[in-house]
């Protein structure tokens, strides 16, 4: 770990983040999209395509994980309220357990109800359950449900990064956005 003070993140770390956003809003809205499609191959092709992108995803989670626990993030401007400090804790823990569970429940529900994921139709990723219909339906519900609160979570995120470049004109959006100089950054 660093210990200078650095102001903004180096491009590994915004590449992760970017990447997995990118990736869970597609999830996000192929998943809503698909659910209310009627049973067709079509559908059953974008759900393999979610089921792909939700192990991709999970795995992006461990890189981001092992990256995130070997590279300190960069201070929050000194200025920022306790509470708000606090805050911007619990809202990215809250993060990083979604983008955990999420998946996980995903693949508890696709076992249960029977339909084994083959990542990219290559890799046969092991069920976790017994076939059970009515767990299925349960997993369903507890799936949909965390990804609403993904949702809310991430508009609490967006909200609070424009609050700080519009109304606090900090540089706490600007750390993570793509730029040319690189000489004080610092992995996240």
């Amino acid at each position: 770990m660093n210990e200078n003070p650095v102001s903004t993140y180096t491009g590994t770390a915004k590449i992760l983040h970017w990447l997995m956003a990118l990736l869970i809003f597609a999830m996000l809205g192929l998943g809503f999209y698909m659910s209310d499609l009627p049973l067709s191959p079509q559908k059953l092709q974008l759900y393999s395509w979610h089921k792909w992108a939700g192990v991709s995803a999970f795995l992006l989670l461990v890189i981001r994980l092992a990256w995130r626990i070997s590279h300190q993030p960069p201070a929050l401007p000194t200025q920022t309220p306790k509470i708000q400090q606090w805050a911007a804790h619990l809202g990215h823990g809250s993060l990083y357990v979604l983008m955990l569970v999420i998946p996980l429940s995903g693949w508890l529900m696709s076992s249960a109800k029977g339909f084994q994921t083959v990542w990219f139709g290559l890799l046969p990723i092991p069920d976790l359950l017994e076939k059970n219909k009515e767990l299925g339906a349960v997993l369903a519900e507890v799936h949909e449900l965390l990804n609403i609160v993904l949702i809310l979570v991430l508009l609490i995120h967006i909200a609070a990064a424009i609050k700080h470049h519009v109304l606090d004109k900090d540089n706490t959006l600007r750390r993570m956005l793509p730029s040319k100089s690189s000489s004080t950054t610092q992995d996240e």
